[in-house]
């Protein structure tokens, strides 16, 4: 009985770990494009200047 409880625990965990990496990919992919996004629009703006501020 403990080893099915500890095994369903594994998996549970194992699974939120995985679906937590994915989101994190999809979130990361989120980022990359709005970065480059922003490349080309300052790119295209006038005086060269960033289209964020740091």
């Amino acid at each position: 009985m403990l080893l099915i409880v500890l095994v369903l625990l594994l998996a549970i965990i194992l699974g939120g770990v995985g679906f937590a990496i994915h989101a994190l990919w999809w979130i990361a992919l989120a980022v990359l494009v709005l970065w480059l996004l922003g490349f080309v629009f300052a790119a295209g703006g006038r005086g060269g200047g960033r289209w964020y501020r740091w």
